[in-house]
Order: structure tokens, then C-alpha cells, then sequence
């Protein structure tokens, strides 16, 4: 089985319904038609997102335009009725339960990339693996893929069934895939989608606005390490600007130059912060352009971890 074949950028679509406050569905579905129509080709969404509401959303949205596009969907997170984190749960009773209602949800008759969102501490990765291969043998699911896991587990898992697919934070203020994660991508030859390009707005000058958005929580955005990490934001905006391009164009021209092989996410909310990005791709960024972003945002210039400790701790792709 081949790595995941996409566009070259994906559009994440989890904004859409949780963690950034309100949304408007009517401009959330305008986002995924415009990204469709300019050659996007892989929506990315969690059953836990919206509690279902994202798959719904993306369900709406691509009806009429399911042969156009690829869905890939993260399960595994418990949720309470108010929105908390009640753990993980990979055993493969849930995870054939889990696509049962994505199946239902987005209104498919295939998942083409089905994923845990995180590493299940109680369940062998080869257990959940397993039951995602059943879920390929039975037609329900096209190909298996990961998320922020480490090495040990992608080469576990691999060896249970072909994983096309590693979902990973890889942006200018999160590097640490570059040393262990991505050597061993290449060498078992899996894709991977990167998430959290603009570290969460953070490098487009995007600051939390409402109580509800979960970036108040977050280290990076608060305290000293928000008044440093501001500071490191202006340069490089500031640099953005003497380039013509903007602060997300540029983060994202960085990733597209540096991992070509892989398909950063855009986690757009509107057409107009989509149409935005997509402007990264007609603006390659120099050898000398990149010298200078790097020069700019340094492997460790952002201060703070990219979750609170406690997730980080939690985290297999950081051991």
C-alpha cells in the first residue's frame, strides 16, 4: 500500500466547530467548496470535534462532491457534555463502533484515512491497528494512518498493516519531528499531514479573542513566554512584509520548501484566511529568504511548549 496521495496542502477542518469559539456554518461550507475548487483534495476532521458537529458540517458539504475529495478522520478521544476530556479509547470494539458513526455522520460509505487521534496507554497499538485492517477488509475504511505517535509505535503499527499516513505539529516554533519522526517516514516510506503550521494563529499575530477559545490555555500565547514569543512574531511579520507576503504565507512557503514530501494542513475558518494561504504556493520562498526566516524564528526562539504540560506528558510522539 502507497503513502496517502493528496493535494499539496489539506484543509483542516476542526476550527470549524470547536476550540476557536463561534463559527458560521454557511462561510465554514463556502471554505471547504472554495478549497475543492482550487484543487484541495483531503479534508481533515475527528469524530471528537464539535462532539460529531465537524463530520456533520463536512457531510453537508460534500455532498455532490464526494468523488472530489478525501476524508480523513481521527477517533478516539471521550468526551462529557460539557465539552471535557474524559480519556482515550482504542480498544477495537470502539474502534469499529467509532466508524460506524462517522460512516453515518459524514454520509459516506468509506472513511479513506481512519486514525487515532492519540496513542491509547491501555490498549497495544497492534490491537487498534488490527481493528482499523478488519475495517479495510470489510470495505468500511481505505487506508490506516496515525497520530503524534513516536517511532517504536509507527514501526509497530506498520507491521501490523501498511500505515499510509502520520498526522504530526510540524511548524517554524515545533521542529521535533525533524531528528527521529520524519528520518523513519522516509525510510517506511509513509506520508504524513502537519498541523499547527501558524502554531495556533501564533505566527500570524492571532491572538485568543473569547473566553471560549481554547488558546487561552496554552502556554505559548500567555505569560512571559507570550510577551517573548509577541516579540519574535513582529520580526517576522515585519520581515512578511518587506517579502510581500503575509506572516501565513510565509509559515507555510517555509514547511511546503522544507518537507515537500508531506501536506501541511490549513486550518482556515473563512475563505478569505484559505484564499490566503493558498497564496503561499505561487511564492516559493528563496534559499536565501528561508536563511532569513530561520534567522528570524530559530529552532527554539518560541518559548513554551506547544500544549499545557500535562497533554505534553501524554504525548508518544515526544518521548
Amino acid at each position: 500500500m502507497q503513502r496517502m496521495k493528496t493535494s499539496e496542502l489539506a484543509l483542516g477542518c476542526m476550527g470549524m466547530s470547536d476550540f476557536y469559539g463561534p463559527a458560521d456554518e454557511g462561510e465554514s461550507i463556502r471554505t471547504i467548496h472554495a478549497a475543492i475548487e482550487r484543487g484541495i483534495t483531503l479534508l481533515d476532521t475527528g469524530d471528537f470535534y464539535g462532539m460529531g458537529d465537524n463530520e456533520l458540517l463536512i457531510g453537508r458539504a460534500i455532498t455532490g462532491r464526494r468523488d472530489k475529495v478525501r476524508v480523513s478522520v481521527k477517533f478516539g478521544a471521550l468526551r462529557g457534555p460539557d465539552g471535557s476530556w474524559q480519556g482515550i479509547d482504542a480498544r477495537p470494539v470502539a474502534v469499529k463502533t467509532f466508524a460506524a458513526y462517522s460512516l453515518r455522520r459524514l454520509g459516506v460509505d468509506v472513511i479513506d484515512v481512519y486514525r487515532p487521534g492519540r496513542l491509547d496507554p491501555n490498549v497495544p497499538i497492534e490491537d487498534t491497528v488490527g481493528a482499523i485492517a478488519d475495517l479495510i477488509k470489510a470495505g468500511y475504511v481505505r487506508q490506516a494512518g496515525l497520530s503524534e505517535v513516536g517511532i517504536d509505535t509507527i514501526r509497530r503499527a506498520h507491521a501490523v498493516s501498511p500505515i499510509a499516513d502520520l498526522q504530526i505539529e510540524y511548524s517554524l516554533a515545533s521542529r521535533g519531528p525533524e531528528d527521529k519522526i520524519f528520518p523513519v517516514l522516509t525510510e517506511l516510506g509513509i506520508g504524513a499531514t502537519l498541523y499547527g503550521i501558524l502554531s495556533r494563529g501564533l505566527l500570524s499575530g492571532s491572538r485568543p479573542a473569547v473566553p471560549a477559545d481554547f488558546r487561552t490555555h496554552l502556554p505559548r500565547f500567555a505569560g512571559d513566554e507570550g510577551k517573548k514569543n509577541a516579540l519574535v512574531v513582529a520580526r517576522l511579520r515585519a520581515f512578511a512584509e518587506a517579502v510581500g507576503r503575509s506572516p501565513a504565507q510565509l509559515a507555510f512557503a517555509w514547511v511546503v520548501a522544507k518537507q515537500p514530501r508531506f501536506t501541511p494542513l490549513v486550518g482556515a475558518r473563512t475563505t478569505k484566511q484559505l484564499l490566503d494561504t493558498l497564496g503561499a504556493l505561487d511564492k516559493p520562498l528563496t534559499v536565501t529568504e528561508i536563511a532569513d526566516v530561520e534567522a528570524i524564528v530559530s529552532s527554539g526562539a518560541i518559548g513554551g511548549p506547544r500544549y499545557p504540560m500535562a497533554q505534553m506528558a501524554q504525548l508518544d510522539s515526544e518521548r
